[in-house]
């Protein structure tokens, strides 16, 4: 029998690249997302469009109760929704930065509370947390966002211990640099916030590091893969890297002090 698989985020980018490229492999897919208009396409792949905002708590039981109705069971969840705004801490506004920790972090524990009791309940569970690069490295201008991510990355590590006894798996997915229409939001809203504050020649000279970036940026199908892998591995890693850049960066990180790896990336925003 096909596995259920709930990815949300996967109006674009590597939510909709996943829900796909699984729906191909067999599994029973729903995509949710507050965009149902741009997931109405999926449904020539039998994959399920749910309209669901992350943020929204009646939005997210709905959504879960509505697949649990259908099928009876989730078991596998892809906590892909992201929210990704670059601007100087000092610039921000606090309820962007809220909104921010909404999407990115609350939004996804609360989808992993709903869904774990039927998986406890069968023994069974694969929850895929996206994070990013950006959960271990961090650039300026990115505050916020790193914060989330590294979040998840900490929430990921203690909830795995949880929920090893009853046969849940939790992974971590550390994309690089990828195609997604959040970079481009992202630097929109970075040149919109600090673009003409004090801090307005750092945000160009990331704005331009980004767009250097977006030039090898992988294409999504390559993050949907490793999502399959760990799926799919019987012990699978707890954290899966891949796209562009990412395992240099990660690389430098570990070999570098603080201070070395902060000038190194500051030799890039020119």
């Amino acid at each position: 029998m096909a596995k259920t698989v709930l990815v949300t985020g996967a109006s674009a980018g590597i939510g909709k690249a996943t829900a796909i490229y699984l729906a191909k492999n067999g599994y029973n897919v729903y995509a949710a997302a507050r965009r149902i208009e741009k997931m109405q396409d999926l449904k020539t792949y039998g994959i399920k469009p749910i309209s669901m905002d992350i943020t929204k708590e009646e939005s997210l039981v709905a959504c879960i109760d509505q697949i649990l109705i259908e099928t009876k069971s989730i078991d596998v969840l892809i906590n892909n929704a992201g929210s990704g705004y670059y601007g100087a801490l000092e610039d921000m506004p606090i309820k962007d930065a809220k909104y921010q920790l909404d999407v990115n972090v609350f939004g996804a524990a609360r989808l992993i509370q709903l869904v774990l009791p039927t998986m406890r309940k069968s023994r069974y569970g694969k929850i895929i947390n996206i994070s990013s690069v950006g959960g271990k490295v961090t650039l300026p201008m990115g505050s916020w966002y790193h914060a989330s991510k590294f979040a998840i990355e900490g929430l990921s590590d203690a909830l795995r211990k949880e929920v090893k006894p009853f046969g849940i798996d939790v992974i971590v997915i550390e994309p690089g640099g990828t195609k997604s229409e959040m970079t481009g939001l992202g630097k929109e809203y970075m040149s919109r916030v600090s673009g003409n504050s004090t801090y307005s020649q750092l945000a160009k000279g990331v704005i331009n590091m980004y767009t250097t970036i977006e030039k090898d940026a992988a294409d999504p199908i390559v993050i949907a893969k490793l999502i399959k892998k760990g799926i799919e591995a019987k012990n699978p890693k707890t954290r899966y890297v891949g796209a562009s850049g990412a395992k240099m960066m990660l690389f430098f990180r570990k070999m570098l002090s603080d201070k070395m790896f902060d000038k190194l990336i500051m030799s890039q925003m020119k």
